[in-house]
């Protein structure tokens, strides 16, 4: 029995449609939630504040004398820590996280990639990914497990996610865009 030309073309519209929705879902997904340019300023909803993870030990000191001035991400590796500086040079939110098994060496470098959501390196779910180095052909950035967990890193696996709470996930991706400096600390 042949098919009408109307019901191949109707089948073919409802593909394309499907596709393009699809491909639009993805592209929202990894989007920045702002434009770079407005990265230089921070937003009213990045008060001062503590990480709640319960690994934060005490209060955190202050943002390293040797990280940098202007809009910045340091990232401390030796003191587990990231500071998120606005543009008046002041942290708006300091939190731990949990280091990788590959670090990034001590330097300036800026946000190039960012995503929604994918699988990390440890086969994790994981969201709100900002990558920004890569060492030793792994690349690094930082992400937030979905199920909210900081587990220590396998040592047997070369991985580059730097973990934080969902929250901490959530600021890191409010505040760091696209070309966003991120200076990496000792």
């Amino acid at each position: 029995m042949a098919r009408s030309s109307s019901g191949i073309v109707a089948g073919l519209t409802a593909a394309a449609l499907a596709t393009v929705g699809f491909l639009g879902y993805q592209a929202s997904a990894s989007a920045p939630a702002r434009p770079a340019a407005a990265a230089q300023q921070p937003t009213p909803s990045t008060a001062p504040s503590q990480s709640t993870a319960p690994d934060a030990p005490g209060k955190p000191g202050p943002v390293p004398a040797d990280s940098g001035k202007g809009v910045r991400v340091v990232y401390s590796v030796s003191q587990k820590r990231v500071w998120l500086v606005g543009g008046d040079g002041v942290e708006t939110k300091t939190f731990s996280v949990m280091p990788s098994t590959v670090h990034p060496k001590t330097g300036s470098y800026s946000v190039d990639t960012r995503q929604g959501a994918v699988t990390g390196s440890d086969g994790a779910a994981v969201e709100h990914i900002v990558r920004f180095a890569t060492t030793d052909g792994v690349v690094i950035g930082f992400s937030a497990r979905k199920d909210g967990a900081t587990p220590e890193p396998d040592p047997s696996k070369k991985t580059g996610g730097i973990r934080m709470t969902r929250a901490d996930g959530d600021a890191m991706w409010n505040f760091a865009t696209i070309g966003t400096r991120v200076n990496v600390v000792a």
